[in-house]
């Protein structure tokens, strides 16, 4: 199984490097039947991460005919809407303006080739399309899991929603062929369930004990009678 991660200008770190620990890991633990890559939509460049002190590389060009993962990372900036300005004094407010709203962030991958590189590998049978944290919105703001169930960080639930997503409140969502992480931490139990799902549970559970950390939640699956009201 390959692994292919996007970065793009604005990146979360932490989005990146929790899933790719745990598929590389995967990957040493199964001799070799999990591999990863950084990417972006470009081909090898560094790309510069939201925090704007961190910049990762990126070795290859997103190649949608390749079987295997991709996985959509979210963004690192400023929570809110453009717009906004806290009540700062006059330095603290010169150092919050250097830094960009998640939203805008996310939206400035439409204007790149990311889109049509993700749409070409969601039409692919072989490709399953991953998401942590805004990288679901990354997939919906570009149109391509209208209709479909997501998660993303709390706090963008209901921008997802906007979408025409149905959006759940789960720490990982299962929909066959998208599966998709919550925020920032999720990564970890996203690559941990995806070695579950795609190599196997004892895979994922010597990866599970390397790392000291339990995977959280119920992996949320349209199957199954629905709750009735509490």
């Amino acid at each position: 199984m390959h692994v292919q991660i996007v970065l793009f200008d604005g990146f979360d770190p932490l989005d990146v490097i929790a899933p790719y620990e745990v598929l590389y890991a995967g990957g040493s633990a199964s001799d070799g039947a999990v591999t990863v890559e950084l990417v972006s939509a470009e081909g090898p460049r560094e790309v510069v991460s939201g925090t704007g002190a961190l910049a990762l590389r990126a070795t290859a060009a997103l190649d949608p005919d390749r079987p295997g993962l991709v996985l959509i990372p979210g963004a690192s900036g400023r929570v809110g809407e453009p717009g906004e300005t806290p009540d700062l004094d006059a330095d603290a407010e010169a150092e919050w303006q250097q830094d960009e709203f998640i939203p805008v962030l996310l939206g400035r991958t439409l204007s790149t080739q990311l889109p049509g590189l993700l749409k070409a590998a969601m039409d692919n049978p072989q490709v399953t399309m991953t998401a942590v944290c805004g990288g679901s919105l990354v997939l919906a703001m570009a149109g391509l899991i209208e209709g479909r169930y997501a998660t993303t960080h709390h706090m963008g639930l209901d921008m997802l929603d906007a979408t025409g997503v149905h959006a759940v409140r789960a720490r990982v969502v299962d929909d066959g062929d998208l599966v998709t992480g919550a925020g920032v931490t999720s990564g970890l139990d996203l690559g941990l369930y995806l070695l579950e799902r795609e190599v196997g549970p004892q895979i994922a559970h010597a990866v599970e004990e390397l790392f000291a950390h339990e995977r959280r939640g119920t992996v949320w699956r349209a199957h199954g009678p629905a709750p009735t009201a509490f």
